[in-house]
């Protein structure tokens, strides 16, 4: 984490790390690390995003930023909806006082973590939304002009990466042939849908309610459903 590095030579690093990829995760993750390195930041997140029910983290730098983005699903709400959603940045640059009216029950939940600023950006293929970048600060305070371009530049950069990674033979909206974080999800809803004889949408709810009132991660509660510690009659029983 360094900050004030030139404009010109950040994007020049950015893509040399693009070069020097094996394939697109590779890429991913790769600059991932540069944004890290590069940034006044503590974490990175890129991930991809259909809407609020279809989100894959295909990079996270840490293990904060990790239950940031575990958080964001569970809650379906949160900065890089947000900015997927208005195709606009949301920079936040001091949770403990922000009152976000797209994000409330996200923002009381930060209180909690050791994160202080989040910046999210959208990640856009033309007029369309492929996912968000999210970048945290464990301490308050804002990104300068100059690390706001190299943070735009990577964007860019990053957004590059995701559509050689498509024009591969993937589409978004089938999602990308990378190894999902949201396998247990998906199975734990099959499994709801099957019980209740509910659409998705309605099961996914099913399950963020129960997250949201016994205060656990999807992924938590995923997992002791597909692993028979919790039955599907139990969510609607916390």
């Amino acid at each position: 984490m360094t900050g004030n590095e030139p404009i010109g030579g950040a994007r020049e690093a950015l893509l040399a790390e693009l070069a020097r990829s094996l394939d697109g995760m590779d890429a991913v993750a790769r600059l991932g690390d540069k944004c890290v390195e590069l940034l006044p930041v503590d974490g990175v997140s890129i991930s991809l995003i259909v809407d609020t029910e279809r989100r894959e983290t295909l990079y996270a730098s840490d293990e904060v930023v990790t239950r940031i983005e575990a958080m964001q699903f569970t809650l379906g709400e949160g900065p890089c909806f947000e900015a997927f959603t208005t195709h606009r940045p949301v920079l936040v640059s001091n949770l403990r006082t922000a009152t976000p009216t797209a994000w409330p029950i996200f923002a009381a939940e930060m209180t909690r973590q050791p994160v202080g600023a989040i910046f999210a950006f959208p990640l856009l293929g033309g007029a369309r939304g492929l996912g968000a970048m999210d970048l945290y600060r464990k301490q308050p305070g804002w990104l300068s002009t100059a690390d706001l371009a190299i943070a735009l530049q990577a964007v860019d950069i990053v957004t590059l990466a995701l559509l050689e990674m498509q024009m591969n033979g993937s589409d978004p909206p089938r999602w990308i042939d990378v190894p999902t974080s949201r396998h247990q999800v998906h199975q734990a809803t099959g499994m709801l849908i099957a019980e209740f004889r509910v659409s998705p949408e309605e099961a996914l709810a099913r399950l963020r309610g129960y997250c949201f009132v016994t205060g656990r991660l999807i992924d938590e509660v995923a997992d002791d459903l597909v692993a028979r510690r919790l039955k599907p009659t139990d969510i609607d029983q916390p």
